[in-house]
């Protein structure tokens, strides 16, 4: 295979491994690609969107990357343990674990039920810990970087988001919490917070929220996939080895706006 062309605008990740959870959506995806563009070695993860994880895998390898898949249910935490060894068997270490398995249903709190809340707060919270704890276990003899992607509705509710919300918010915490107890083997945890983020079709299903969201952020436009994994790549690189427990608000300054 010919040597991956890194992208010399970001740090170096050469010789490392990641694996990121829920990379057969369009925001996993475009984190492993950035990963890779770091020079990153990448397992994809998913759950049931296998189609399009391997076409990232393969769009990855076309450039010249390292790149593979694995299919797991991650609230189980013996498949969270088989992604970790097959990250290890596949590439030989791992480094790097990027949470980014989620989902966002819109429902009101009135008309939620408690099979609605738990699906939600197991997606986005029990995985994130059942993924970690993994990939801690794979890190323990030589350190890494564990990132979970939670949102600015961690801390800003919205409408018919309280189950997700909550989620999101339990998630910046387990960032914290485990980097407390992990930094005395070497492993760093840190979160990033995403605003909305560019998806195809959203310009079409909701033309007035994007067109709030436009208007509101002070740099004028949508994340892109690629603003978020760039986060994830400078908090997996030595840029940050000093940098563990916080947070990184990706949301085109939306969240400094004022509101009265």
């Amino acid at each position: 295979m010919t040597e991956h062309p890194q992208d010399s605008t970001l740090p170096s990740l050469s010789g490392r491994v990641a694996v990121v959870t829920g990379a057969g959506g369009g925001l996993g995806g475009g984190i492993a690609r950035r990963l890779a563009a770091a020079g990153a070695a990448v397992l994809l993860h998913y759950r049931t969107s296998g189609e399009n994880a391997r076409l990232v895998a393969s769009d990855i390898e076309r450039a010249g990357g390292r790149a593979a898949t694995a299919q797991a249910d991650l609230l189980d935490p013996e498949s969270c343990a088989a992604v970790a060894r097959r990250a290890v068997d596949t590439f030989g270490h791992l480094d790097i674990l990027v949470n980014n398995a989620g989902t966002q249903p819109v429902q009101s709190l009135a008309e939620m039920t408690s099979d609605d809340w738990r699906s939600v707060v197991d997606t986005n919270t029990t995985a994130t810990f059942t993924a970690t704890q993994a990939a801690a276990e794979a890190m323990r003899d030589h350190g890494g970087s564990i990132v979970h992607i939670a949102s600015i509705e961690g801390e800003q509710p919205q409408w018919a988001h309280a189950h997700y919300c909550s989620a999101k918010a339990a998630v910046r915490m387990h960032a914290r919490a485990a980097a407390l107890e992990l930094g005395s083997r070497g492993i760093r945890v840190n979160s990033v917070s995403p605003g909305l983020i560019h998806r195809d079709g959203i310009d079409e299903e909701w033309p007035q929220g994007v067109a709030r969201w436009e208007q509101a952020a002070p740099l004028g436009r949508l994340g892109r996939p690629e603003d978020v994994g760039d986060a994830c790549v400078f908090l997996a690189s030595d840029m940050a080895r000093w940098v563990t427990g916080q947070d990184i608000t990706v949301d085109g300054g939306v969240s400094v706006r004022p509101t009265w």
